[in-house]
């Protein structure tokens, strides 16, 4: 029965079971047994999340510009076609912090469990006020020194300094378009067979996140409640309200800046364009990925859209790779939200960090379910941040994922109409 069950029930099913289990084990007084014998396996799933972190953003990286084949294609409506997928990335990362700074979901923590929360997870607040003061000495400037490793095989053995791995593989990946020698075509290969074990690395590991989500809930809450089981109703108020603040995000990305988008730059009603793709819409809601939605993303933007193969061809497999406007509102609010929850106060220059490193992670994350989870480990360690926060975010993730999918999937087809638009390649389609 439970092997039917498609992957997001199951995972919603173990943040159940692990609530209820912590609930019982506070009731029972048996705190102690779910922290030596349960919670073991959250750290476990944790890890294992973070061992996959930097093959994952190498190989997809690199074989995504790999792909574009093509050096001529990138210099016209390739480099078009990321400066839009940056600039709309850009926008939603911006968007994701101005949300989450003005309602504040963290601070929906009473403070007394926040410092109790801090305590058990070792956050040393010292060391990171002591570095915040550092980085406020620093040139304004100093992130782009941070982002060029001198070493980049010492960059990879650390998760701290993925921004460094993203960039030599942003290299990497436009050497492998210049050089034209069949030697080459080998290196291509490996990467994308790279990336293709890794990504079935990634489906393994999430087919362990139900017991990782419920390990982790049940962790959670015996940590949160200690003795009074009432206090867990805090923790779920601000669950809640983290999950509005994505959502209302999303929501003002897909009615709001994409109808805005298509009406200024392409002059489509924007209900047609949604009718359109609605199907692709559905298709990347069920499977939370891009990658899986892409077929049908193409079908829906050529016979419905009148967007030529041309474009479509192009715009839209580049776009799975690195367009992803969902994940990375995502990736900033939860930032953002973990360090309220651990109180801890983010500077100017961190915020910036967020942005590019959002940004940037956003380019190299897989368009498959659970990709985004790891991907967000890389914008916590760009601030120093503790990756025991995702205990907080993970359980509700798969909900919030299958949103962000969509808008990632939206984002896709309305730069694809655009680009068609500009190429005189959108046919009028009744």
């Amino acid at each position: 029965m439970l092997k039917k069950l498609p992957l997001y029930s199951k995972i919603l099913l173990g943040m159940l079971f692990g609530f209820i289990v912590g609930v019982v084990a506070v009731l029972l007084g048996a705190n102690q047994l779910v922290s030596d014998y349960i919670k073991p396996f959250g750290t476990i799933f944790l890890n294992l999340l973070k061992l996959v972190a930097m093959p994952l953003i190498f190989a997809s990286l690199v074989a995504g510009v790999a792909g574009l084949s093509d050096i001529t294609k990138l210099s016209r409506i390739g480099l078009k076609t990321i400066s839009l997928y940056i600039l709309t990335t850009l926008i939603a990362v911006s968007l994701g912090l101005v949300i989450v700074n003005v309602i504040k979901p963290g601070n929906f923590f009473p403070d007394e469990k926040r410092v109790e929360f801090v305590s058990k997870y070792s956050v040393d607040l010292a060391a990171k006020q002591q570095a915040a003061e550092n980085i406020k000495e620093r040139s304004p400037i100093q992130f782009l020194v941070d982002i060029v490793p001198e070493n980049v095989v010492q960059a990879a053995t650390s998760n701290t300094s993925m921004l460094q791995v993203i960039f030599f593989a942003l290299i990497f990946g436009v050497a492998l378009i210049m050089v034209k020698d069949s030697k080459v075509e080998i290196i291509k290969d490996i990467i994308i067979g790279l990336n293709l074990v890794v990504l079935k690395i990634v489906d393994i590991i999430m087919h362990f996140a139900p017991f990782g989500v419920f390990a982790l809930m049940a962790a959670l809450v015996v940590d949160f409640a200690g003795d009074d089981i009432s206090s867990s109703i805090h923790l779920f108020t601000t669950l809640g309200v983290y999950a509005i603040s994505v959502v209302l995000g999303l929501l003002i990305l897909i009615f709001g800046f994409y109808p805005l988008f298509l009406k200024v730059f392409v002059g489509i009603d924007f209900k047609k364009f949604y009718i359109s793709i609605f199907p692709a819409q559905l298709v990347a809601f069920s499977t939370s990925s891009s990658a899986a939605t892409l077929p049908v993303t193409m079908e829906q933007v050529e016979k419905k859209l009148g967007v030529h193969n041309d474009i479509s061809s192009f715009v839209l497999p580049v776009g799975v790779t690195i367009n992803m406007d969902g994940t990375s509102l995502y990736q900033a609010v939860a930032t953002v939200f973990i360090a309220q929850v651990f109180g801890i106060d983010l500077t100017f220059g961190q915020l910036l960090t967020i942005l590019i490193t959002a940004t940037l992670a956003s380019i190299g994350s897989a368009g498959v379910p659970g990709a985004g989870m790891v991907m967000l480990i890389i914008v916590l360690n760009s601030v120093g941040l503790p990756i025991e926060g995702l205990a907080l975010i993970l359980a509700i993730d798969r909900p919030l994922d299958m949103l962000r999918t969509v808008v990632n999937v939206t984002g896709d087809a309305m730069i694809a109409t655009l680009i068609a638009k500009r190429e005189g390649k959108l046919a009028v389609v009744d």
